[in-house]
């Protein structure tokens, strides 16, 4: 689809009652709403309503452009998009910038707008929410130039964007590549000098439709000051606060946000009905933890801590495992395989006993009740309870994993059957010999 001469690059996703266009922030890339962790975010939207995705112009997929693009020309893109999918009238998604977009076509095209829902949206790009003090712009463009252009590799965005998850090594790795296909540096720059004459405050009290604010209590990159000035602004908004320090959507508050948005939309709040995969749930733990951090002193211990999860990482992205949380001095995890769990502990011992640590590993294979980023379920308790069985450097297994793995070369010898701590019945473990 072209607009003014530009190729703007779209999707339409979902066959609900009415449409949704979901106006991305900063950059996007069509590509990655179909990648974890925006693949949630998509199919929740899209559950409800006719997704409409793009790429504004200069980022993600659609053409890279020279001069600097306007507000209104990516407005004028929305319009474009709409009318490529058949769409007369939607409702409307802003996040950060994209709520500023957002706002300006509800105020242009009325008629066409059925409702706007924002998250961490402002009407002017400014770290003085109260709009009287502002930083210059060169101080923006210089802070740009030399704290973000030149890291971009190593997912400086996202260390702003989602510092919830900043320490984790898998979730920024997956983020940089993100930003790197989202726009190129030199057109990264262009869109910072449009974003920094973002203002439509003039537009603000003119607009109708009804308006669902949402915003992060502790939002870094836009102060949430930003979402109660559009509520007291706006004749027909509704506003709600949510927590957490996160200004991206996916890790934080992505249900709590999306449930707002399709009550606000529908009329009907969903009830969350969990999802349940089977997967083969781990369990490590570091075997004396306190008597070695007591013998080595807190700097010495927070030392080998971070080299212990360094090397539990390193095992869990091998044999294509995933962290769920760390618990301290262990880590909770899942696989889709049972034998690759069992050889993943299998390393995660050795390689921990290289640098002076005994741990020990618990494994259980049955069905999980996947909530966000987290997973629980009877499974869960009982590959917590076989790992606290455990003796030191041995993988201790359920005799459910033993029979999955059947046939996989692997060895075990008998443990016997043994009460598990709240978990009805006696189970048979069996400890992993080669």
């Amino acid at each position: 689809m072209t607009s003014d001469g530009v190729h703007v690059a779209y999707q339409v996703v979902g066959e609900g009652p009415f449409d949704l266009v979901y106006v991305p922030g900063f950059t996007s890339h069509l590509d990655l709403n179909w990648e974890p962790p925006s693949l949630h975010v998509t199919e929740r939207f899209s559950s409800f309503s006719r997704l409409i995705l793009f790429d504004k112009r200069g980022t993600g997929m659609s053409d890279p452009v020279d001069d600097v693009p306007t507000l209104e020309q990516r407005m004028d893109d929305v319009r474009a998009v709409m009318d490529a999918a058949g769409s007369e009238q939607a409702a409307f998604f802003g996040f950060s910038e994209g709520g500023a977009m957002a706002l300006l076509f509800a105020a242009t095209h009325p008629e066409r707008t059925r409702a706007l829902a924002l998250w961490g949206a402002m009407a002017r790009t400014t770290y003085a929410p109260d709009y009287e003090i502002a930083p210059p712009k060169e101080a923006y463009l210089e802070a740009a130039a030399e704290w973000i252009l030149p890291y971009l590799e190593e997912g400086v965005l996202a260390d702003v964007y989602m510092p919830s998850v900043a320490e984790d090594p898998g979730i920024m790795a997956r983020a940089s590549a993100g930003e790197q296909r989202a726009a190129s540096p030199g057109m990264l720059f262009k869109i910072i000098l449009m974003y920094m004459d973002v203002d439509v405050r003039h537009v603000v009290e003119t607009i109708s439709a009804p308006t669902l604010i949402v915003h992060a209590r502790g939002d870094r990159v836009v102060n949430v000051r930003h979402g109660r000035w559009l509520a007291e602004h706006m004749p027909n908004a509704k506003y709600v606060e949510l927590p957490g320090i996160d200004h991206s959507i996916w890790f934080t508050n992505p249900d709590s946000l999306i449930d707002e948005v399709e009550e606000f939309l529908t009329g009907v709040r969903p009830v969350a009905e969990p999802e349940r995969v089977l997967a083969t749930v781990m369990f490590t733990d570091i075997v004396g933890s306190t008597g070695r951090a007591t013998q080595l002193g807190d700097a010495k211990w927070r030392e080998l801590l971070e080299a212990e999860q360094h090397a539990v990482r390193v095992e869990l992205e091998r044999h294509r495992g995933r962290e769920i949380k760390s618990t301290g001095d262990g880590f909770l995890a899942t696989f889709d395989g049972p034998a690759r769990a069992v050889r993943c502990g299998q390393a995660i011992v050795e390689s921990l006993r290289r640098i002076g640590l005994e741990t020990r590993v618990g494994l259980h294979s049955g069905e999980v009740e996947v909530m966000g980023t987290d997973v629980g379920g009877i499974a869960v308790h009982i590959a917590s309870r076989v790992g606290s069985l455990a003796s030191a450097g041995e993988v201790l297994v359920s005799e459910t994993v033993k029979g999955i793995v059947a046939g996989s070369g692997l060895h075990f010898e008998d443990r016997g059957e043994r009460e598990l701590k709240g978990v009805p019945d006696r189970w048979r473990l069996f400890a992993v010999t080669q």
